[in-house]
């Protein structure tokens, strides 16, 4: 692999991209299909990056409901009185299979106000108001003083906010890898375009793998399986 784009696992950080509970789980206001069902893939590879000390990101969308901050293309449907992961609800919450033990709760105005909440070790919150992770964010100050220059993409809807993410991604000379079983709404074409800008495709089975084998040989120990 071109040594430019070659991920480094052990100076990553995972980010989950949308993974809330409105646009997550079956029969929710503002479902995405398909996301359901890679929340049990998200949650296995949320586990080992915890276990490994891989800083983690969630990156989610809060709605005033107003609809003050929401992008124009959802603008009227916020201001109709669709309350879609509306600050303070249940529905704007992370989905709980990818919460840490213990989590912390969200700070919405904090959120809203810019903050980056801390919600468990080594485990973050940040609120973004358009479709990339780093629109209008500190997250690329975060990341780059962390010494971290390679981020893993889970989450939501790959057509919108994590396909944006990556693109933000590269524009910013991260590396970058898509976990495609860990993304709802992949489609081959979209695979195709992704890795045409240098990113790399993963399935989180061998993402683990390679996880573990970077981190055992970081420490000189024998690569677990």
């Amino acid at each position: 692999m071109n040594t430019y784009i070659q991920p480094n696992l052990v100076t990553a950080a995972l980010l989950t991209i949308d993974t809330q509970n409105d646009f997550s789980l079956s029969g929710a206001p503002a479902e995405i299909p398909g996301t359901s069902e890679v929340l049990p893939v998200m949650g296995r590879l949320l586990e080992q990056c915890r276990a490994h000390g891989i800083p983690v990101i969630h990156v989610i969308r809060i709605y005033e409901r107003d609809g003050s901050n929401a992008d124009l293309c959802r603008k009227a449907m916020i201001e109709a009185g669709a309350a879609i992961a509306a600050p303070g609800t249940w529905g704007a919450d992370l989905a709980d299979a990818i919460k840490p033990p213990h989590a912390e709760e969200l700070r919405f105005e904090a959120l809203l106000g810019g903050e980056i909440q801390a919600i468990g070790e080594r485990e973050w919150v940040i609120y973004k108001s358009r479709w990339g992770a780093f629109y209008n964010t500190q997250l690329e100050d975060f990341l780059k003083e962390r010494g971290i220059d390679t981020l893993i993409f889970t989450g939501c809807n790959f057509p919108n906010c994590p396909r944006t993410s990556m693109y933000e991604a590269s524009e910013r000379d991260f590396k970058a890898i898509m976990v495609e079983d860990a993304i709802s709404g992949v489609y081959e074409k979209g695979k195709e375009e992704i890795r045409n800008i240098g990113i790399s495709i993963y399935d989180s089975a061998s993402l683990i793998k390679d996880m573990n084998q970077a981190f055992a040989q970081s420490q000189g120990l024998p690569a677990s399986r």
